[in-house]
C-alpha cells in the first residue's frame, strides 16, 4: 500500500464526495418529493393520474439509471435540449427514486387500519385534520425502514454518474487507475469514502426506526 499516494490524492477524493453527496440529496430530495405526490395519487385513487403513475413507476423501476443518465444526456440534445451533467445526474436519481419513494409511502398509508380514520371522523376532524394528525405520522413511521434503504440505494447508484463525465468518486478512482497503476490504492480509498457517506445514513435511520418505535407509532 503506497500510503504517499494516498496522502497525495486524498483532496481529489475529498472533492468528489462532496459533489457525490451535493447532487445525491438533490436527487433524493426531489425522489421524495416526487414519491409522496404519486402515493397520493394512488392512494386516493385520482383518475386518469392514478395510471400515469402506474406507468412511470413501472417504467422508472425496470429501466437502469445508467440508461436514463444516457437517455437525459446524450438523447436530450438530439431534440434541443441540452443538461449539464450535474443536472443530468440530479434529474436521473429523482427519476428513478421517486417510484421507489412512492411504493414506501403507499405502502406506509394504506397500513393505517380504516378504524381510525372512521375514529377521527366520528370525533369531528376534518379531511385535512384526519390527513395530518392520524395517516402520516403513522404511514412515514410505518415507511421509515424503506426509506432509509431507497436512500442508501440512490447513494450507492450514484456511483454510475462517472458515465457521463462526472467527477464523482467512481470517475475520480478510475482516472487514477488508468493514469497510476494504483488500483489497490485507488479502490481502497473509493471504498473508505463511500462508507463515510453510507454509514452515518444507515446508522441514523436504525437509530430514528428505533425512536419511532418505542413512540408507539412502530410495531
Amino acid at each position: 500500500m503506497n500510503w504517499e499516494f494516498i496522502i497525495k490524492y486524498l483532496p481529489l477524493y475529498q472533492r468528489a464526495a462532496i459533489l457525490t453527496v451535493k447532487i445525491g440529496a438533490i436527487g433524493i430530495v426531489f425522489a421524495v418529493l416526487v414519491g409522496l405526490i404519486c402515493a397520493a395519487v394512488q392512494y386516493y385513487k385520482i383518475p386518469v393520474a392514478r395510471q400515469i403513475t402506474a406507468v412511470y413507476i413501472e417504467l422508472s423501476r425496470n429501466t437502469p439509471l445508467l440508461v436514463q443518465l444516457f437517455f437525459l444526456y446524450y438523447g436530450f440534445p438530439k431534440i434541443g435540449v441540452r443538461l449539464s451533467a450535474e443536472v443530468c445526474g440530479a434529474v436521473g436519481l429523482a427519476f428513478l427514486g421517486g417510484s421507489y419513494m412512492a411504493e414506501a409511502f403507499r405502502s406506509g398509508l394504506e397500513a393505517v387500519d380504516d378504524v381510525q380514520k372512521e375514529s377521527a371522523l366520528s370525533l369531528g376532524l376534518n379531511s385535512r385534520q384526519i390527513l395530518g394528525y392520524v395517516i402520516l405520522p403513522q404511514a412515514l413511521s410505518t415507511s421509515v425502514p424503506a426509506l432509509v434503504a431507497n436512500i442508501i440505494f440512490l447513494l450507492k447508484e450514484t456511483s454510475v454518474f462517472s458515465a457521463i463525465s462526472l467527477m464523482d468518486l467512481m470517475f475520480t478512482a478510475k482516472d487514477l487507475i488508468g493514469l497510476y497503476y494504483k488500483t489497490t490504492e485507488s479502490l481502497f480509498l473509493l471504498v473508505v469514502f463511500y462508507l463515510l457517506i453510507l454509514l452515518p445514513v444507515s446508522i441514523v435511520g436504525t437509530l430514528l426506526e428505533r425512536r419511532l418505535r418505542y413512540a408507539g407509532f412502530g410495531d
